[in-house]
């Protein structure tokens, strides 16, 4: 339809524009498959392919066409779809849209449709976090109302396919790190998008294997294990009382950059999700212990840090000591760079230590095992 092509030729020129105005997200519009479709009432994403009706798209300002064309690639390239899961389709549209909204609001030359949702006191945090508050008022969420154009594809509602939606994150961090390589930004990233890259970014270390030896079970026999994840080569245990407690010690004391802090909380989150029994509980430690902080799941928000001052290891321990039931099959993890007083006893439980930077030897680490989580640039 020649209606489709002008509509076509025009989000050309809208991508081009955004080189010129916003180079980041113009590279990472370079990535999604647009369509043109009257099936779509406004514009609607599935995590890949950006869909938009061409009466709609005609409708808007050039300003206006840059910001939905950036609305709906953020959508895309934040995973806002396969990071749903099973929460509320209506809600999490909602939080998706206000952070995403508040992104663009913090950009030049960009607009929006008139009644566009904007919530500045909640726009910084992750979209889990906005979800999070709505749920918990349900009141202020009954009082928003937005399109909804996140569509989750049938292939990420079918848990035989786990593979799909870690594709499609795979695609978009790619996308991500391209865009940061080839584009020189202005300026520093407004902060909903820092909290958001923070929340999407991969693990550099294989959770999966570091943490299978401290399950109980071996995967000789498949007897009695939860056979959902069987196929994800995930042999667990069908019994509650089978889980994996991991103690985990963020160092935040003076001698742990902001950098570093951010590396440490990507592996957290990354710890959470190597296993669905993985019960995690946090504490930010420098010569105090601060917590705990329960972190049954990804969907929890993260406590702000707490610390600044110098490092002592052995209030964690002590704490542990205290916590620790001889039940439970349970691991120390310490993210730190081993610059601090150790106990002078080890304690009963089995430690990881996960260095970054600057840090003590391997060799100096009176116990448990060192592993080293290198930053990007030296990949």
């Amino acid at each position: 339809m020649k209606e489709h092509q002008d509509v076509q030729k025009q989000i050309s020129a809208a991508i081009l524009q955004l080189r010129l105005r916003q180079p980041f997200f113009a590279t990472l519009s370079l990535f999604s498959q647009i369509k043109i479709s009257e099936a779509v009432e406004t514009a609607m994403t599935d995590g890949r392919t950006i869909t938009f009706n061409p009466d709609f798209w005609q409708k808007l300002t050039p300003a206006e066409r840059l910001g939905v064309l950036t609305h709906e690639v953020l959508h895309a390239a934040l995973q806002h779809v396969p990071r749903r899961g099973k929460r509320d389709p209506q809600l999490w549209n909602i939080a998706a849209d206000i952070v995403v909204n508040g992104i663009i609001a913090h950009l030049t030359h960009l607009d929006l449709p008139k009644g566009h949702i904007r919530e500045p006191g909640l726009e910084n945090l992750s979209v889990e976090e906005v979800y999070q508050h709505l749920r918990q008022d349900r009141k202020h969420a009954a009082q928003l109302r937005v399109p909804l154009d996140l569509k989750q594809p049938a292939s990420l509602e079918e848990p035989e396919t786990p593979e799909k939606p870690e594709r499609l994150r795979s695609y978009w961090w790619r996308a991500i790190s391209q865009a940061r390589s080839t584009v020189e930004l202005p300026g520093p990233f407004p902060l909903g998008l820092t909290r958001e890259l923070a929340r999407i970014e991969p693990s550099r270390l294989d959770w999966r294997s570091y943490l299978w030896r401290f399950l109980t079970q071996t995967p000789s026999d498949f007897a009695g294990f939860d056979r959902r994840f069987i196929g994800q080569r995930l042999y667990l245990d069908a019994q509650e009382n089978e889980q994996l407690h991991a103690y985990i010690a963020v160092d935040t004391s003076g001698s742990i950059s902001d950098s570093e802090l951010g590396l440490f909380l990507g592996e957290l989150r990354a710890i959470l999700a190597a296993y669905p029994h993985v019960i995690g509980q946090l504490y930010y430690v420098d010569r105090e212990c601060h917590g705990p902080y329960e972190l049954g799941s990804l969907s929890v928000s993260m406590p702000p840090p707490q610390g600044g001052g110098g490092t002592d290891f052995t209030p964690f321990f002590e704490r542990i000591r205290t916590e620790y039931e001889p039940w439970q099959n349970a691991v120390c993890v310490y993210l730190t760079d081993g610059f601090g007083t150790f106990p002078k006893e080890p304690p009963e439980l089995p430690v990881l230590w996960v260095v970054t930077g600057y840090h003590l030897e391997r060799e100096a680490f009176p116990f448990g095992e060192v592993i080293e989580l290198v930053p990007d640039e030296e990949h």
